[in-house]
């Protein structure tokens, strides 16, 4: 049963056991509402009786304060049960999908976007803290409490049981009827709210580019309607459910109805008596107020659905795995026979095989989406291979845990990702327990000195989010800062010195020579005079390794290395003429 709550409400385990903690609370919070109209039962009929008889007005006077005490103590258990409880589910919830987003595949990421992420994690995760704290409880507690109430009320009588609850099931399935028409107005709402998030995070990130083009207002009309498309689905929706929910209630309100037509069949012919009638009138009209709210309840967890199947989709999705401890004999890089696809289909790499050896430079180049980054993404277990096999000192890498494996990469990737901190930080998740000398020597090695030295706080600086306060020749620098703090035996180079000037690509290039001394190292570039001096050449070309060699051996072979040396040296020479 608690595995079942887990992957029904999206609920860590502790989460489904406080889950029942609380159905069992409301319970009892609604039946001590219900206390009350018992104690006025009794009390009628010694007044009906000929009075109250001596001394029994002090047991009502307790009676009354012993019902208040109760409804006070299950109300005191039924918050904290309800309440707190949705609190610390909620934040395991989001660290949960935090952890469980640190080890999904990266191929994940390619499907799915921030804003929609980001989404699921803070908005997904508030709408269970609704459902948590109001929906579910209250619906389980009304429901069992009622049924409890019902059975009690066929030993009263049953006649007026059954005009009493016929309309408890009617309801209940006109609400569950709407199960598949809400599925799909959620959906379709879900889509819109993704699509105006997605918008309004792109105006965001492009407004630059808006702004130089003169494009703001044709993007914000697009902008607009997507924003109104939102409102327009939140009405449908909205109404979709009422639909259901008020033709419920109308029904449940027929119950009241039933019974006094009922009953006064029944008084008139002698068969009840005025008390038992007039118990009942009195059930009813405390027994359908909880259950017109669990209707509303049942809809909105009926609505939850989708929340909470896209947090499901993290959740047990699939990640990797593999052994904690290295088997590596060296550090060679070799690739046999590896193929890949992403998730389009379409063949990226096909039938790669090179060996990228320890003490060596192997340089990547070829023509754009010749499959260079991914090999590189393989190669650190970004993604898993299709085909093939990929090895380090002859370790299989699918084999070996992601974050255990990255421990013996240092990576500089093309799309420097900085965070709100100091220079200093930023540089120090390269490794976290490195001195603030450590860090400002690998600085001085990146030439990070240049700029951090001239700044207000030097390495203390506070540089923005994902560095808008640098250049993006600086913020490249510090990236390759990290790397050689981090000094891992296996060096990957994603276009690293692609956003310096000439001056600062040479300082940097010469301190990356003595950082990759007996190191692997793989460069990714587009520059030939980057890969000049490279102990390997591999030419990618439409996923397949079209060539293999040194420079020299390369342009005697006149082939795609010969002609993309040859159209960078003409480009180089070209100059702008009136």
């Amino acid at each position: 049963m608690i595995e079942k709550l887990q992957r029904k409400y999206a609920l860590s385990r502790q989460g489904a056991v406080n889950l029942i903690k609380s159905c069992i609370a409301c319970v009892f919070q609604n039946i001590s509402f219900m206390v009350p109209v018992s104690s006025l039962y009794f009390l009628v009929k010694d007044l009906m009786n000929g009075g109250i008889p001596e001394g029994k007005g002090i047991f009502y006077g307790a009676g009354c304060a012993l019902c208040v005490a109760f409804i006070l103590i299950a109300t005191y258990f039924q918050y904290n049960a309800v309440y707190f409880n949705t609190y610390i589910e909620s934040g395991v919830r989001r660290i949960t999908l935090a952890e469980k987003l640190r080890k999904i595949p990266l191929s994940y990421f390619g499907k799915k976007d921030l804003a929609d992420l980001t989404s699921t994690v803070m908005a997904d995760c508030a709408f269970l803290e609704t459902a948590f704290s109001h929906f579910i409880p209250e619906l389980a507690g009304s429901v069992i409490s009622t049924t409890i109430i019902a059975v009690c009320l066929f030993f009263f009588d049953w006649r007026l049981a059954l005009a009493a609850l016929w309309v408890l099931p009617v309801s209940f399935i006109v609400v569950a009827l709407s199960t598949k028409v809400q599925d799909i107005l959620k959906s379709r709402e879900m889509n819109a709210k993704m699509a105006c998030a997605d918008g309004i995070q792109e105006c965001i990130e492009t407004v630059r580019d808006l702004r130089a083009n003169n494009a703001e207002n044709n993007y914000m009309v697009g902008l607009t309607e997507k924003i109104k498309n939102v409102e327009k689905r939140a009405i449908i929706s909205e109404f979709g459910t009422a639909a259901f929910v008020v033709s419920a209630e109308l029904i449940l309100k027929l119950g009241i109805a039933t019974v006094a037509l009922a009953g006064s069949v029944l008084l008139i012919n002698g068969s009840v008596d005025v008390l038992t009638f007039f118990m009942f009138l009195l059930v009813v009209s405390r027994i359908y107020d909880p259950l017109q709210s669990a209707l509303q309840n049942l809809a909105a967890i009926i609505s939850a659905r989708t929340n909470i199947a896209r947090m499901n989709e993290i959740l047990y999705h699939p990640v990797q795995e593999g052994a904690d401890k290295l088997s590596n004999n060296g550090y060679d890089i070799k690739f046999e026979n590896v193929g890949f696809a992403y998730n389009n289909g379409e063949t990226v790499l096909d039938n790669v095989s090179f060996t990228a050896k320890q003490g060596e430079v192997t340089a990547l180049v070829g023509p754009s989406g010749g499959g260079k980054t991914t090999v590189s993404r393989l190669a650190s277990r970004f993604w898993d291979a299709d085909k093939g096999k990929i090895t380090v000192g002859g370790m299989d890498v699918s084999k070996i845990a992601p974050e255990t494996l990255l421990s013996l990469y240092s990576i500089v990737f093309q799309d420097v990702t900085l965070f709100n901190n100091t220079i200093m930080e930023n540089i120090r998740i390269g490794r976290k327990d490195a001195t603030d000398e450590e860090v400002i020597k690998a600085a001085k090695l990146a030439n990070c000195d240049e700029f951090a030295e001239k700044l207000p706080e030097g390495y203390d600086t506070m540089i923005g989010e994902n560095g808008c306060e640098l250049s993006g020749g600086e913020r490249q620098r510090i990236s390759i800062a990290r790397a050689f703090l981090k000094n891992a035996p296996i060096i990957l180079m994603d276009e690293a010195t692609s956003s310096l000037d000439v001056e600062n690509e040479t300082l940097i290039q010469s301190a990356l020579s003595k950082l990759i001394k007996d190191k692997t190292v793989m460069v990714i570039a587009h520059r030939m005079r980057t890969v000049m001096d490279a102990d390997k050449i591999v030419v990618l070309s439409e996923g397949r390794v079209t060539e293999e060699g040194n420079a020299e051996e390369l342009k005697k072979r006149n082939g795609i290395f010969a002609r993309m040396v040859k159209l960078q040296t003409e480009s180089q020479e070209w100059t702008i003429k009136n």
